[in-house]
């Protein structure tokens, strides 16, 4: 069944058929794997023809592309709201960390495969996706690098503590299900004190 945070990936805007498709994929590739799963398996999934499939994507690997593409784009956003956030670096890495931890979390499925999929992807999609991954990490070294100019962090490398926060939110998606115990909310609180005691933060 498909979460609510996959679903909103992908709002009505687009035609309903590819919308379809996109939720039927995600669901068969978190299900069989990319590999494993055929183009007859996605096309079964939404209610329609193999050929049917083919109007709006040309393969299995297109519908991964703009699953992954998609993925990142929306963890992107969030990151960069939080650093455009008003005030002091604790509290936008706070923030940072309870949103990035809760979409993982609310959307393990999708998380699962643009992580766990992420070379089976074309080159030019590979590429693209590589390059938000990029700016999302770029976007928290920036907040760390901020308070570690205001005295707020004490981390001995910027690039490996960056690495370590978006570590942790990526990781909730290989493990959360729907029938765990902690809400998203509360997961999130709870790995923002994690993070902030980690960054060597004051009064956590």
């Amino acid at each position: 069944m498909t979460d609510q945070a996959t679903a909103d990936l992908w709002p009505g805007e687009r035609a309903e058929a590819a919308r379809r498709l996109l939720l039927a994929a995600v669901e068969s590739f978190a299900g069989r794997g990319y590999h494993a799963t055929t183009t007859r398996d996605i096309a079964t999934a939404a209610g329609m023809s193999p050929a049917a499939l083919y109007i709006h994507y040309p393969s299995k690997a297109a519908l991964l592309a703009e699953i992954s593409r998609t993925g990142h784009r929306a963890t992107l956003d969030l990151v960069e709201r939080a650093e455009a956030a008003e005030g002091d670096p604790v509290g936008r890495m706070r923030r940072l960390v309870e949103d990035f931890t809760v979409w993982h979390a609310r959307g393990h499925t999708v998380g699962r495969i643009v992580n766990n999929e992420l070379h089976a992807l074309p080159e030019d999609a590979f590429a693209e996706v590589a390059e938000l991954r990029i700016r999302i990490e770029e976007t928290v070294r920036r907040i760390i690098a901020d308070g570690v100019a205001a005295g707020a962090f004490d981390v001995p490398d910027i690039r490996t503590a960056a690495r370590a926060v978006t570590s942790l939110g990526i990781d909730v998606s290989r493990w959360y299900t729907d029938r765990s115990s902690e809400s998203p909310e509360e997961l999130g609180r709870r790995y923002a004190v994690l993070v902030l005691r980690m960054l060597g933060a004051r009064n956590a």
